[in-house]
């Protein structure tokens, strides 16, 4: 977090809330709870940035362990050593803006507000978390969303503007980066999660490096 707040001093004002949203990922991830996102236009293409650097490794390798792979190999004989040497291991989140079909789908068929608050309903499991990005806090499908995953019993967790609009009174954890126009909370939203991300990674993969 030092670091955090010396490149951007602006973030020491949620600097709290950074951490807070950090720990309660963690914590899900520890119950096999997965991470899903929801924003839309550049908060989308946000999700898809923050699925990649948990999905795969960001900051560490995240080698598989030989044990690992040879549970895989006992299950699979034909998997090879180099396909499994190759691979990292991963933290599970799922970009729903990403599933196009089942968004154009329901977009057209029935409400394109609840097209997010569709796919939490389909994927939300006890121990998952959802995380809103809104510049704002007001996107109508973020806050539907994130009122079905709190209804499901799923942590919420939003990035937002100062404000935090709507997002701010459903969330558990809002972080509300410090300004108002829509490009420059997304300057801020960058570094935060990415201060996030490496968290989460140190803590599960920390130690086999």
């Amino acid at each position: 977090m030092k670091e955090l707040i010396n490149r951007y001093p602006a973030l020491e004002a949620c600097a709290d809330e950074i951490n807070e949203a950090k720990d309660l990922i963690i914590n899900s991830f520890k119950a096999g709870g997965k991470l899903l996102l929801c924003g839309n236009g550049g908060s989308c293409a946000d999700c898809e940035h923050i699925v990649g650097e948990l999905m795969k490794g960001f900051m560490l390798k995240r080698q598989m362990t030989d044990e690992q792979k040879q549970k895989m190999k006992q299950n699979n004989a034909n998997l090879d050593d180099e396909t499994l040497s190759k691979l990292q291991l991963a933290l599970p989140a799922v970009s729903l803006p990403g599933a196009s079909g089942l968004n154009s789908a329901f977009c057209n068929d029935v409400d394109p507000t609840l097209i997010y608050a569709q796919g939490v309903l389909g994927l939300g499991r006890e121990n998952d978390v959802l995380m809103c990005i809104s510049t704002s806090g007001n996107s109508a499908n973020c806050v539907a969303a994130a009122q079905v995953a709190k209804g499901l019993g799923l942590k919420v967790v939003a990035l937002t503007g100062m404000t935090g609009g709507k997002l701010k009174n459903i969330a558990d954890v809002c972080v509300c980066a410090p300004e108002t126009e829509t490009f420059k909370v997304q300057e801020y939203h960058l570094p935060i999660y990415h201060y996030i991300c490496a968290s989460i990674e140190d803590n599960f993969f920390g130690d086999k490096v």
